[in-house]
């Protein structure tokens, strides 16, 4: 493929941009997809990123469609269940739980959770068996000029690309949103995660769990047995410098400190891995389209680590733009991008109020907020055909008739 033209560049090498190149690779569009920073496919690496990604089924559907999902099937740890634990009572005693069973919408699991290391070494396999898409690693987006007809993108190695359409894919700070002269409003909660990894000694059973005191929620996500013992990932907020004095603990204070935030639920947590820690955020790009130009993932939205939404929204992103691209005449021209943002637009601001809402209410500290928590969880799970209602939303798909 010659690098100095193609139909899309792509500009993030992360889990959203590396899907993207393989799935609009796999329909045959030419693919051209940079990244400063070539990605940790080891989980030795010492800068492996240690996080997981949920995927939904829609998610992973689409990771189907774009010949990714067949290497990542043997690695996946399905999650059937999703429960949610108020542990706001005495001490951190649980006032109540409700376990939201996939059973009850759909006869496969709500969806399945991967480590991003794993995620990056499938796709990169992937697109290195695709002959129309490049990988340039150590290269990133430096600008560009949108056109009637094309793009001319500028790259840091000072190559310059003639596409149809650019994808920004780079995450929260991102190049094309600020070279198409698209804002973003952002909201902060001050409160940051902390993630890290766990063995514990009750088996996870295939439960997602969320545990709410305050500060924010306490979630473990089944992973795979570790030194055979059951294992999970786990992503703790909290307010920002409680967040910033556990990672200063020694592993004997923090395995304690963990296990005594989950409830003892799970027996004692054993941590296996290092803590990372990152600020939590809510943000909307003003638009979701320039010249030329459509923004995807972190580019265009960024959500707490809640439910699942994040990078499954950011896939929804990317089937409806493949799906546009697929049907137009002018791949990147200005029907389509208005297509696109039409599409998504109503979704993305749906889906960004309903996190924030459920991150203020996991954060509340009140006695009278947390009662209202757990009257709330209550009813929705009490009300089955609400309960119904509200899993298929989250989840993107219809419910099942029962």
């Amino acid at each position: 493929m010659d690098r100095s033209t193609c139909d899309i560049l792509i500009s993030g090498g992360g889990v959203a941009g590396l899907t993207a190149a393989a799935a609009f690779g796999t329909a045959g569009f030419d693919v051209l997809i940079v990244d400063p920073t070539p990605p940790v496919t080891t989980a030795d690496d010492p800068d492996a990123d240690l996080r997981t990604t949920a995927f939904l089924q829609p998610a992973q559907q689409f990771l189907d469609r774009a010949g990714i999902w067949a290497g990542l099937a043997p690695h996946a740890t399905a999650l059937q269940v999703m429960q949610i634990t108020d542990a706001s009572g005495p001490d951190g005693t649980v006032r109540t739980t409700a376990a939201f069973d996939a059973a009850d919408i759909s006869d496969a699991p709500f969806g399945w959770n991967l480590p991003n290391w794993l995620l990056r070494r499938e796709m990169m396999t992937r697109l290195s068996e695709l002959p129309n898409v490049t990988f340039l690693g150590g290269v990133g987006f430096a600008g560009m000029v949108g056109r009637t007809k094309h793009a001319i993108a500028q790259l840091t190695d000072d190559q310059r690309v003639t596409c149809k359409l650019v994808i920004g894919a780079d995450g929260r700070n991102s190049a094309v949103r600020k070279a198409a002269g698209i804002d973003a409003k952002t909201t902060r909660y001050g409160q940051k995660a902390l993630i890290f990894a766990v063995t514990h000694d009750a088996p996870h059973d295939n439960v997602s769990t969320e545990i709410h005191r305050s500060g924010g929620p306490f979630t473990l996500v089944p992973l795979p047995d570790h030194d055979g013992r059951p294992c999970s990932s786990v992503v703790w907020m909290d307010n920002g410098p409680d967040i910033t004095a556990l990672t200063k603990l020694d592993d004997a204070d923090f395995a304690a400190a963990a296990t005594a935030r989950s409830g003892g639920m799970f027996g004692d947590l054993v941590p296996v891995s290092r803590r990372i820690a990152w600020p939590i955020i809510s943000q909307q790009a003003t638009s979701l389209t320039g010249p030329r130009t459509a923004l995807v993932a972190e580019a265009a939205h960024v959500m707490p680590p809640i439910g699942a939404q994040g990078l499954n929204m950011s896939l929804a992103d990317l089937h409806c733009l493949l799906d546009l691209a697929v049907a137009s005449d002018d791949l990147g021209g200005a029907e389509m991008l208005d297509a696109y943002a039409a599409a998504r637009t109503k979704d993305m601001k749906l889906r960004v109020a309903g996190v924030d809402a459920l991150n203020r209410a996991s954060i509340a500290g009140s006695p009278i907020l947390q009662d209202l928590r757990v009257a709330g969880i209550k009813a929705i799970y009490g009300a089955k055909p609400i309960r119904k209602q509200l899993m298929a939303l989250g989840l993107g798909t219809a419910a099942k008739q029962s």
